[in-house]
């Protein structure tokens, strides 16, 4: 495995899987574009076939248009989605408002980093392109080619902390759309009303790292 620490290189994702509701995701390897739609059916969530251990991934997105209250439309990294101990670094968007979008990042099940980011445009405009990197001592969220945040290893953590709070673990590339307006009360992401379903996240020019992709072990 070449060393991550020095290797930026990427390639267009190949193959995903769809962890539910395959049939309200596409997917166009020739064009290196795929969406999700919520609607009545529910939403969806697509990743990546392999982890991959520190690297830049990327991909341009044009969210949901209209009134996409309650929705969450996003993309992020995990070691594994739905492990209570899971690394996970993210890009969320939160349907109430089309004009910020959170990035937050977990080590073991912990996260509570979140930061709220004005995007200066609406994301559902047209697209535009993030790019997380994620290296063993620095994480970079990139919008548009300029950085809206970095975070480095053991960076304002307490000298009770643990030394490797860290993202670590190989994670695969996610994505998803679904109703998050249960989630304290509606404060997060506002209150789902539904009216301008069906709600399409487009994604194209999707890009894994190049040389850093793990070999899953068969059971």
């Amino acid at each position: 495995m070449a060393d991550p620490a020095l290797h930026h290189e990427t390639r267009p994702i190949n193959q995903i899987a769809v962890d539910y509701t395959p049939e309200a995701c596409t997917h166009c390897p020739e064009t290196n574009s795929i969406t999700l739609t919520y609607d009545h059916r529910g939403g969806a969530r697509w990743r990546s076939t392999s982890r991959f251990l520190y690297g830049t991934f990327s991909s341009r997105i044009q969210c949901p248009k209209g009134n996409t209250s309650g929705l969450n439309f996003n993309i992020y990294l995990s070691s594994l989605e739905g492990d209570k101990s899971q690394d996970e670094i993210d890009f969320e968007f939160v349907g109430k408002d089309k004009t910020v979008v959170q990035t937050n990042y977990y080590t073991a099940g912990t996260g509570n980093r979140e930061q709220i980011h004005d995007l200066g445009f609406d994301c559902s405009d047209g697209f535009h392109e993030y790019i997380i990197k994620w290296y063993p001592d620095w994480i970079e969220w990139v919008i548009d080619g300029k950085v809206v945040r970095k975070e480095e290893k053991d960076k304002g953590q307490g000298e009770s902390s643990d030394s490797n709070c860290f993202p670590g673990k190989p994670m695969y590339l996610y994505a998803s759309v679904w109703d998050a307006s249960y989630i304290d009360e509606g404060r997060w992401t506002g209150t789902y009303h539904g009216g301008d379903a069906p709600y399409v996240c487009h994604y194209k020019d999707i890009h894994v790292p190049v040389g850093t992709e793990m070999v899953e072990e068969e059971s």
